[in-house]
């Protein structure tokens, strides 16, 4: 891992086109970033894309953590389930996916049989929803392993804490926000890390359901750098493209870890 991330920077600085001979070419790779319409709009989609599915997910993954804690041994088997398309492959998931997001696909379908037929859309053809569609299979993927994470962190909370607030006269409602909310800031620190981890690097499900389109709205940073360089040949740009994907990765996860650590230290 330590040895292609050192050789990225010095390739990065180059006009390879993949080939045994390279001409040095200073910081023109990066200075072009400045002019590509392209990657500024696979940015924006990234950061889209990030904040709608790790907060759908860490909502998701809440709800059924706490569903899970009051569903006693009938949590365990449905735990088993809701990790189940985790299991699958982005490949598997897109496939599916795809199929159920067409015309006459199952979503339309069940949409025209409840009276909402007005809102049947092609899903993977509308600039508007293609990147959304997008997101709710990404969720769907993550959603189990972020109740995992959150149930783990339910486990942890001290019975007697639970018991005396309820003794206090508290809800339902109540201990929740007041009790167990913040004793799982761990579990919420772990669970937007992992997913911010995996939403900004995300290729595989917009490259196979919609190859980044239309008109460029599912593409993403990861799948720009797939094309700059498996498609155009532009190994030395595509590699300073990974290396900005690199650089914000690693600030946003940074910053992000930084914050909720320090929420972490308040509540705890």
């Amino acid at each position: 891992m330590v040895y292609p991330l050192i050789k990225t920077i010095p390739l990065s600085l180059t006009d390879s086109e993949g080939g045994p001979t390279a001409e040095n070419v200073g910081l023109a790779n990066y200075r072009a970033m400045l002019d590509d319409a392209t990657l500024l709009s696979a940015l924006g989609n990234t950061l889209v894309f990030t904040v709608v599915v790790v907060l759908a997910q860490s909502a998701i993954g809440l709800a059924l953590a706490a569903m899970l804690r009051r569903w006693g041994g009938y949590g365990k088997a449905l735990a088993v389930v809701l990790l189940t398309p985790a299991l699958l492959s982005s490949l598997m998931a897109s496939y599916i996916w795809s199929s159920l997001y067409q015309q006459d696909g199952a979503i339309n379908s069940v949409l025209n049989a409840i009276g909402l037929g007005s809102l049947r859309q092609v899903w993977l053809a509308e600039p508007s929803t293609a990147l959304y569609a997008i997101a709710v299979v990404h969720v769907w993927m993550s959603a189990g392993l972020a109740a995992s994470i959150f149930a783990a962190g339910f486990r942890t909370i001290p019975e007697d804490m639970l018991e005396a607030a309820r003794l206090d006269g508290a809800n339902r409602w109540q201990v929740f926000w007041k009790v167990e909310w913040p004793m799982l800031a761990p579990s919420l620190t772990v669970a937007i890390t992992l997913s911010l981890l995996g939403c900004l690097r995300v290729l595989e499900l917009p490259l196979v359901m919609a190859k980044g389109g239309p008109a460029n709205a599912t593409n993403t940073l990861g799948l720009q750098i797939y094309r700059t360089v498996f498609a155009n040949g532009e190994v030395g740009y595509g590699t300073a493209l990974s290396v900005l994907l690199l650089a914000v990765v690693t600030i946003l996860v940074t910053a992000a870890n930084a914050l909720l650590r320090r929420r972490e230290g308040r509540l705890l």
